[in-house]
């Protein structure tokens, strides 16, 4: 009875939100069109051409709209005006005008089912209801020729189910495919879209046809970087192919395109470049529609949003453009179909055997790979099938329109068969240009089987569907063409995308990239945009610009625009260099100097050893501040394990991070290690790393810091924690911390580790250039150094080796 109960409420709430999402596109539609004037009859639905009155047009004069009514509808209309029964009214002629509206913009205006007309309960004299909010709250000025306005109130509409999303997230809920679209979407803030489009869709062009008048048009394009006489040359090569491009040849697609926004961009940027060779905007907007924009989303909502945006915004170029049935080539991905095989026999009416048994096998094949599109969206991989013979096998049927008892579905079946071909077909052809704000969800968030998927077909960026979108975009481009996209960072430092970093600078070019840091989305993780050239470029120097002025900071989008048109943070890169550095960071900032350093220098890690250490699995078990204590149980210098199986003491100094403190200190903790930790060691899940190194002299420093790295000396005598990571040397301790604790290398630790989680590996990557010459000197102000800080560490009464106040 419960699992009866459970599916009843998860089949309702679907409906209702289903309901929901489908009266709400249409509300914020239909005011789009009416502020506009797109509406065919030209007759308001939701507000009134009159200021001040409350009343739609629609409502006063239904018949003047370009709705037919029945003898009996209009007897009806007129019984509710004379009952005042206007709100009923109001619902009878939306529900009609939407019916109506079928005609022009199917994939949005679908035919409702009778329960979705009974389910609509608006009203436009509740001054509290969706209406009135919707027509008073917001300035008329901000829907006209915006269409961006419509990707911005689906985000907010998407709001609570997103935070429902994360919610179970933190009670390790998986998300499923279903909650995907919530939980990934963000709306692109405008100028970072003019940035990516103009920078990839605008570059393509002009590279071909140089044009200073359309290139003033895009503020946001970035000039190329001066460039050395043999890269001059090769892009010169390259841009020749640019200029056989025609304005009809331009591919560009979307993978991920949410409500359309960048499409949108796009589709004007388009317009530009059509009307600077001399077409007329009508026949523009006909052919944008027709051979240019291309666009993919798992979210069947958002489709429709991102759909109409592009009919919207082909309207505005041609007033008749509603009336010539061109559907833009943008779809939701659909899951796969179930088909009778014998309905595809019955497809290839006409066909020889051959080309017959061809086509069934490929379309098997395609309804098979297809099958899971809901969940992976444009990630999957789509063969490159023989499209010529699918589509034709697929309207063959039309050609003997006989149907029998047998084959009555054959109609309904042959449009979803050529839907899933356009779907996959959009997602096999290579396109000039892929630009997309691609979902952001780590693999903790993914459910079992999205995480398989991702993991099995990309290996180099799985921690993240954003990442993986990257690799996927890349495919997706032709040669010689740009991909660009917004992104959250850390693919550009951590260790495990090196791989993906590696192969992005081996096989592309990094025209330019604008890092964001934290602010565009809130505060966010951070983000960064950039662009891409399929093509690799020996010493290409790209441009680069880094709108952040402290690590971890937050600012507006207003502020990083404004610093953007400055020049704040303008560095020009090969990216050549970047393999120069450990781990081959996207460091487009750092100098020359730095990177002789990485170049010239030795590692840390190649003349000293950086090491995790214990982690006890329970803490409050095993660790104690040492004044809980009995001093007299505590063991401060046990040099050796065999010293510590012996010893009569049960705690030992335990090295476990700590605040911000440099030198010497943070000496709180001890562990139990009686009898050299049996305890422990025999303690379900702790975990006992590098043991050979316990007990030895080092310079310590703290897994998480707030701002920079502080590092410390800890004297013979200490364990040490994973939090409180440890470096050792024999000859070199005391050189090393001082090079530690140094600004140099905390500008260093910010390519090596710009999370501000300093692992062992980043400390292990410092450059090192030894000077035997200096090293006496330098090592003689440590010992100072940390005499001093010891002096102060032990001045206070958290310290055990406290005697004195030094005020007393």
């Amino acid at each position: 009875e419960k699992e009866k109960t459970s599916d009843y409420k998860t089949a309702f709430n679907f409906v209702v939100e289903e309901v929901a999402y489908t009266w709400f596109n249409r509300l914020i539609a239909i005011r789009f069109m009416e502020v506009n004037e797109y509406l065919p009859s030209k007759v308001r639905v939701l507000s009134s051409e009159m200021a001040g009155k409350a009343e739609p047009d629609m409502v006063t004069t239904p018949f003047e709209t370009d709705m037919e009514f029945s003898t009996i509808e209009q007897d009806k209309i007129i019984k509710l005006k004379d009952d005042n029964k206007l709100d009923e009214l109001f619902r009878m002629l939306f529900i009609k005008q939407c019916n109506k509206l079928n005609e022009v913009l199917p994939e949005l205006f679908e035919k409702t089912s009778d329960y979705t007309e009974l389910l609509l309960t608006i009203s436009f004299t509740d001054r509290d209801g969706v209406v009135s909010h919707l027509v008073n709250d917001i300035e008329e000025d901000d829907f006209k020729e915006a269409v961006e306005i419509i990707g911005w109130m689906y985000q907010y509409y998407n709001t609570e189910p997103k935070d429902e999303v994360f919610a179970l997230l933190k009670k390790n809920v998986k998300i499923t495919k279903e909650r995907i679209p919530a939980a990934t979407q963000l709306f692109t803030p405008d100028w970072i879209v003019r940035y990516m489009t103009e920078n990839s869709l605008g570059r393509l062009w002009l590279e071909g046809h140089p044009n200073d008048s359309l290139k003033s048009q895009w503020n946001y394009y970035l000039d190329e970087a001066e460039q050395e006489e043999t890269v001059k040359a090769e892009l010169e090569l390259i841009r020749a192919g640019y200029k056989t491009i025609t304005p009809e040849d331009i591919k560009i697609i979307d993978p991920c395109m949410g409500s359309g926004h960048i499409l949108v961009y796009a589709f004007d940027v388009l317009m530009q470049i059509y009307e600077s060779q001399g077409y007329t905007q009508r026949d523009a907007a006909e052919s944008i529609v027709q051979n240019n924009i291309y666009g993919l989303d798992i979210d069947d909502r958002a489709y429709q949003l991102a759909y109409f945006a592009i009919m919207m915004k082909a309207r505005k170029y041609d007033r008749r453009f509603l009336t010539k049935s061109i559907e833009p080539r943008i779809y939701s991905v659909s899951e796969s179909i179930n088909i009778n095989t014998k309905l595809l026999q019955y497809m290839g009416k006409g066909f020889s055997d051959t080309d017959k048994a061809t086509a069934i096998e490929q379309m098997i094949d395609l309804i098979k790979t297809m099958q899971d599109g809901k969940e992976y969206g444009s990630l999957l991989d789509v063969k490159a099938y023989d499209w010529k013979l699918l589509y034709e096998f697929r309207g063959s049927w039309e050609r003997d329109a006989q149907l029998t008892l047998e084959t009555l579905d054959l109609p309904q079946t042959a449009e979803k068969l050529y839907r899933l071909i356009e779907i996959a077909f959009a997602l096999s052809q290579k396109y000039d240009v892929v630009i997309t704000n691609p979902p952001y969800m780590g693999a903790s968030g993914m459910n079992g089987k999205l995480a398989e998927y991702v993991k099995k077909e990309y290996p180099d960026s799985k921690s993240d569907l954003s990442t993986a979108f990257m690799e996927k975009a890349l495919q997706m481009c032709k040669p010689n063409g740009y991909m660009t996209m917004i992104n959250i960072p850390v693919w550009m430092f951590l260790s495990s995308y090196q791989k993906l970093r590696e192969n992005i600078v081996n096989r592309n070019t990094y025209t330019n990239m604008v890092h964001f840091g934290r602010g565009i989305f809130g505060s966010d993780f951070g983000t960064v945009a950039f662009v891409i050239n399929k093509n690799r470029i020996e010493k290409y120097t790209g441009n680069y610009r880094r709108l952040f002025l402290k690590q971890g900071a937050v600012d507006s989008i207003e502020q990083k625009e404004k610093w953007f048109f400055d020049g704040l943070g303008s560095h020009t890169a090969q990216q050549e260099n970047f393999s120069k550095i450990p781990g081959s960071p996207i460091a487009y900032w750092v100098s020359e100097k730095m990177l002789s350093a990485f170049d010239g220098g030795s590692i840390l890690g190649s003349i000293a050893n950086s090491k995790q250490g214990i982690a006890t699995a329970d803490n409050n078990r095993f660790l104690r501040q040492w004044s809980e204590v009995e001093e007299s149980k505590i063991s401060f210098e046990t040099k050796n394990h065999e010293e510590a199986e012996s010893s009569l003491c049960k705690w030992f100094p335990y090295n476990k991070g700590g605040e911000f403190r440099k030198w010497y200190g943070n000496n709180d903790f001890v562990v139990n290690w009686e009898k050299d930790g049996l305890e422990l060691r025999n303690f379900k899940n702790s975990v006992l790393r590098n043991p050979t190194y316990y007990f030895k002299d080092c310079f310590s420093w703290s897994l998480i810091s707030s701002s920079v790295a502080a590092f410390r000396y800890k004297p013979i005598g200490h364990l040490f924690d994973v939090a409180g990571m440890s470096c050792f040397s024999n000859n070199n301790l005391k050189y090393l911390l001082a090079l530690c604790n140094t600004n140099i290398v905390m500008e260093i630790l910010k390519i090596l580790a710009p999370t501000i989680n300093y692992q062992c590996g980043d400390i292990a990557n410092i450059p090192v250039i030894l000077s035997e010459e200096y090293k006496p000197q330098i090592e003689q102000l440590v010992t100072q150094n940390i005499a001093i800080s010891k002096t102060d560490w032990d001045a206070f009464e958290t310290s055990w080796d406290f005697e004195r106040h030094p005020l007393v």
